[in-house]
């Protein structure tokens, strides 16, 4: 037996949420070749990424079922709050980033395993289909399609993500991407059919096509997922607390709060503003499938970016440009179907971004945490939407106004993380290709600290007023 001496780290994250996977040397067999990435990594990014269009993918088809919901003539849901509606896709994605921990627990706990707690979550998200098949009371679709199909997702998600960045080193952000942009084709897939089974054959049968779909499809990940805890020395802890001291993870989880909740908003919304418009059914479930088609195609476009332009400059510009293109292509522009669209695909580039880069820029803050800590906001991102909606075809701009603020806000938080992170560099006494190479390996810049390991108890990433002022107008790749 010999003990390794650089041993990979596993930056997890997800669509929605990140695991506390901490990494010390590992005793390595002797005669074991030095991990390649690629091969059967690839096979992990496509089976994540299909698990990705079968959790978030699915999940974000709610627009469609909210545009029903809210226009439907049916005595079941006509007379419901919209509010409720609304409070039920909040639901679904706060209490999967709120089970965070209990997945990670879960993976950790030798019963159970990645297979097993996958599996679990697609047992889950497929009775919570077939509960909300029998719906006859507003009750029973926050039990199914709110918590029941939350927690299955977050079962699922929280345990599958943190496997691709496992698989790769040098291609993470890129492989991170890919996997995580199966979302967007899933909502694309999903909301056109979904919209077009309801009109054919009826919400309750639309609810057990989707469950049996799901059950398959999920089963099938769960077998084909292979994770590399025991290889990497992944830990998995719940919570870590003493992250709080840090300035720089309080910087990254304002990024994820400011990010989440104008994502949820815009996604969720699209769907009733187009139909607000004038268009039909099937022309602004349309409009739903074009931003999701679109996140499809952006999300490893950013991740691609990250990798070449660094992590925090690739999510700082993609923000910020959601950010504009809301509160000025969709305000001012978008009033036609073929504006819509355009506005659809514009902003789905750069709306997740957050999905694409979290795990990545995780990894730049030395530190991976649970998605808990941003459940709340996601619960009542729609709900804040819906209620700040007014009646007429002009009943969206305090909506819009608001989703993009909140994304030029989470473009500040980005901005000063990312001035503590050039700062950091300089600190290491790196040249600058040293320290380009460390925009996409945090490795070096670790070993370049003595006080590395102790940074999170002292808080020694805390930057001085001058050095971090600098920092923030400084052309660095991070």
């Amino acid at each position: 037996m010999q003990e390794t001496t650089r041993p990979e780290k596993s930056a997890i994250g997800s669509d929605g949420a990140a695991l506390t996977s901490l990494t010390s040397p590992v005793p390595a067999e002797a005669g074991n070749e030095e991990f390649k990435e690629g091969g059967y990594g690839w096979i992990i990014v496509l089976t994540v990424g299909i698990l990705n269009m079968h959790t978030w993918g699915l999940n974000s088809t709610y627009s469609v079922f909210l545009a029903y919901y809210l226009n439907s003539s049916d005595p079941n849901f006509s007379n419901a709050n919209p509010i409720v509606y609304a409070f039920i896709g909040g639901l679904s994605i706060s209490i999967a980033l709120l089970l965070s921990p209990l997945a990670t627990a879960l993976v950790g706990w030798k019963p159970m395993g990645t297979n097993k707690t996958i599996f679990v979550g697609a047992i889950l998200e497929t009775a919570s289909y077939i509960g909300a098949s029998f719906t006859t009371k507003i009750w029973h679709l926050v039990l199914s399609q709110g918590v029941a199909f939350g927690a299955g997702m977050g079962l699922i998600f929280t345990t599958a993500i943190p496997v691709t960045a496992q698989w790769f080193n040098e291609r993470r952000s890129l492989a991170n991407a890919l996997a995580a942009s199966g979302s967007g084709f899933g909502g694309l897939t999903y909301s056109l059919a979904a919209n077009a089974m309801i009109g054919k054959i009826g919400l309750p049968w639309t609810f057990r096509v989707l469950a049996i779909v799901c059950f398959v499809v999920n089963s099938l990940g769960a077998l084909i997922i292979r994770d590399r805890n025991k290889a990497v020395g992944s830990v998995h802890v719940a919570l870590n607390f003493k992250l709080l001291k840090r300035p720089s993870f309080l910087l990254f989880q304002g990024w994820l709060v400011f990010s989440i909740i104008p994502y949820i908003a815009l996604i969720f919304s699209i769907v009733d503003y187009s139909r607000r418009m004038g268009l039909t059914a099937s022309q602004a479930s349309l409009v739903g499938a074009m931003f999701n088609l679109a996140q499809g195609i952006g999300r490893p476009l950013v991740g691609l970016s990250s990798d070449i332009f660094g992590r925090i400059n690739a999510c700082t510009f993609a923000t910020g440009l959601c950010g504009l293109y809301c509160l000025f292509v969709w305000i001012f522009a978008a009033k036609s179907l073929a504006a819509c669209v355009v506005f659809a695909l514009l902003s789905g580039m750069v709306a997740g971004t957050l999905w694409a880069v979290v795990a990545p820029v995780c990894a730049e803050v030395h530190c991976q945490y649970p998605g808990s800590s941003w459940s709340s906001p996601s619960t009542f991102a729609e709900v804040i939407a819906l209620g700040l909606r007014k009646p007429g075809p002009n009943g969206y701009v305090d909506v819009q106004i608001f989703i993009g603020v909140m994304f030029m806000g989470a473009c500040m938080f980005s901005w000063l993380l990312r001035g503590w992170k050039v700062q950091e560099l300089h600190k290491s006494h790196l040249s600058k290709k040293e320290r380009e190479n460390a925009a996409l390996n945090d490795d070096i810049v670790q070993a370049n600290h003595s006080d590395s390991n102790d940074s999170t108890d002292r808080g020694s990433d805390t930057p001085s007023r001058i050095g971090f002022f600098r920092a923030l107008i400084a052309c660095e790749k991070v």
